[in-house]
């Protein structure tokens, strides 16, 4: 957007007497897509811009399209208009990337390469350095503003703590910046879950949504009994919401029709240790931090299997999907699934939110601080 912005190919026009503010040709834009090498042909062209519009950065700026058209037909960015949805979740990651942009900018920034337990960390800080220098720059007005702020980047997995077992706290335990914002995110890597090509190695881009070299076909993934036996339970990936193991097991991903494994090879108990009610998990100081997790499906699904009720739980996860790239794991708790709260429904109803829902998935989860 400021790209275009500085090209002039962003500029108030004028079409049927009436001027149109801040906008773009879409036929031109795919010839800058092109020029510049951020779209390989104007078939990919048109699919990256279709997928701007999909997650509601562009539209039309009447409105009157729903897809992109490679046309002489105006859009706009919604930022430039003021129709962008600047959800919670949307401001805590522009929230973090602002301050991430103004530590690595100046002189003697609290952000270091540090050692913990003979490991080397990134963009590190501690966490009451962190609130001295949120403080101290007008970020927030006490301790505990801070505090607040800290605990939301963390859950939205802007930052973590570097062996990812404690929440933010003010004191000296060691976080890092977990998303590297400076990192060059080429445009075409939103087109990456629906094709071969090899997603950048990088952990820390928004962009990586799935590990590498998943395995075509029938895929296995680990899940973890109560006696840490750890069991392969082998799954087809390409299934509708068809149970596992006597409807006690969902596994999410697309079209239905298809054989399973027997009952017995597939792993019934739960992986939980013990049975853990709502009113424990939402009781202050529960030793429990909600994490808010991004899934966005693939052809085959999202990879996972959620069990139980009031609350649900987490029972398996595809280590090759995109839940796990997500950074889900077994035994989180289920806490809400698009913004609808779901600690006192059963998997199934659980189930159908999911399937009936967006391609792309907003979970907060619940898990145990260890």
């Amino acid at each position: 957007r400021l790209r275009l912005h500085d090209g002039k190919l962003i500029k108030d026009r004028r079409f049927h007497l009436r001027t149109y503010p801040n906008c773009f040709v879409a036929k031109e834009l795919t010839d800058w897509l092109i020029d510049r090498k951020e779209a390989p042909d104007r078939e990919s062209a048109i699919r990256l811009m279709q997928k701007l519009m999909d997650h509601y950065i562009i539209h039309h700026v009447c409105d009157e399209h729903s897809d992109y058209k490679d046309a002489k037909l105006l859009y706009r960015f919604r930022k430039d208009d003021g129709t962008f949805p600047l959800s919670k979740d949307v401001k805590v990651f522009m929230r973090g990337q602002s301050l991430y942009e103004k530590l690595v900018s100046v002189d003697e920034s609290i952000l270091k390469v540090r050692e913990e337990n003979s490991v080397k960390y990134q963009r590190t800080f501690l966490g009451s350095e962190m609130i001295d220098w949120l403080i101290q720059e007008g970020e927030v007005e006490n301790r505990q503003e801070a505090v607040e702020l800290g605990r939301a980047l963390l859950e939205h997995g802007i930052i973590q703590h570097v062996s990812n077992r404690h929440h933010f706290f003010d004191s000296d335990i060691l976080y890092h910046f977990w998303i590297n914002f400076r990192r060059r995110r080429r445009l075409t890597e939103l087109l990456s879950e629906n094709s071969s090509r090899a997603l950048s190695e990088s952990p820390d881009s928004p962009f990586c949504l799935r590990k590498l070299n998943p395995e075509p076909g029938n895929t296995s993934f680990l899940s973890v009994q109560t006696n840490k036996e750890i069991k392969v339970v082998s799954a087809v990936r390409r299934s509708s919401i068809t149970s596992l193991s006597g409807n006690s097991n969902t596994y999410f991903s697309a079209p239905p029709t298809l054989v399973f494994p027997p009952v017995a090879e597939c792993n019934p108990k739960s992986v939980l240790k013990r049975p853990v009610t709502t009113e424990e998990l939402l009781s202050p100081g529960a030793p429990y931090v909600k994490k808010t997790l991004t899934i966005v499906g693939d052809a085959v699904g999202w990879g996972f299997v959620v069990r139980g009720g009031r609350p649900c739980h987490i029972q398996a996860v595809d280590p090759g999907g995109p839940a796990a790239a997500a950074g889900m794991k077994v035994c989180q708790f289920v806490f809400s699934v698009n913004g609808v709260y779901v600690l006192h429904l059963d998997y199934q109803t659980i189930s159908s939110l999911i399937m009936t829902g967006p391609r792309t998935l907003v979970l907060e989860v619940m898990e145990a601080i260890e």
